[in-house]
């Protein structure tokens, strides 16, 4: 995703999307991002969204390679992870795997009023997921009783999430070109006999996760009703953080 100085695009209506109207939204592509960098971004841009000195952003990014437990997960689900670093993290869920050609998106949403349901929070990221593969030609699903999104038996995207005071956090994984047998390590989303697969192991070709990136943001921005999306350089988003921190320093 090739980052664009304040670039809006025009999204459909809130009330054509069953959603309630959001007015803008920051996304900004990081790249190959160290899992502990991008959960002290998250934090942080947690506590200046809670504050509303920044507006709902979403990070998009792949990790190197890591397995990531949830606050209550079972660490026999964890089987063999070799040199491949563990980390308990403060989402819901199992274990899961991130690392390279896999799409991570950590969207960091203030939620207000009606709008604070977990549960339909989670079925709208199942959605974007499911319309950003629709445009590649792939039919997902959702499966009765589990999160995340499916094709057929095999699950292509997991989602875990947290909240801090009804900021979101954490968010979900696209497995793109992702090397799926690092997920042979652990028992994915603690799900016995959870079969992986990929994007390009449902043969599509000639993408990588910035390419799936554009795909998300777009429909990102329709499934929650945004106006409008700005789609942010790193740089920039620092920036904002750095303004948002001299603004809390200046009122002490």
């Amino acid at each position: 995703m090739t980052a664009q100085k304040a670039t809006l695009l025009p999204l459909g209506s809130a009330s054509s999307q069953g959603t309630a109207c959001r007015r803008s939204l920051n996304v900004t592509w990081l790249g190959r991002t160290d899992y502990q960098k991008a959960e002290a971004l998250q934090n942080a841009l947690v506590s200046a969204r809670v504050r509303d000195h920044v507006a709902d952003t979403l990070l998009l990014l792949e990790h190197p390679h890591v397995y990531t437990l949830g606050r209550g997960a079972d660490q026999r689900f964890v089987l063999n992870p070799g040199d491949v670093p563990v980390y308990r993290v403060s989402r819901g869920g199992q274990v899961t795997y991130h690392g390279p050609g896999q799409l991570v998106g950590y969207p960091v949403l203030k939620f207000e009023g009606a709008e604070r349901d977990v549960i339909c929070y989670l079925r709208r990221l199942e959605q974007v997921i499911i319309d950003s593969l629709s445009t590649l030609g792939i039919a997902a699903q959702r499966r009765e009783g589990l999160t995340g999104v499916w094709i057929d038996r095999e699950k292509i995207a997991s989602i875990g999430v947290g909240f801090r005071r009804w900021v979101s956090l954490h968010g979900f994984a696209l497995n793109v070109t992702t090397d799926l047998g690092f997920f042979e390590a652990i028992v994915p989303c603690g799900i016995a006999g959870c079969r992986m697969t990929s994007l390009a192991s449902q043969g599509v070709t000639d993408i990588t996760s910035e390419s799936v990136a554009e795909l998300v943001t777009s429909r990102f921005g329709a499934v929650f009703g945004y106006d409008q999306v700005a789609t942010l350089a790193d740089a920039e988003l620092l920036a904002q953080l750095a303004s948002a921190n001299d603004a809390c320093e200046g009122r002490r």
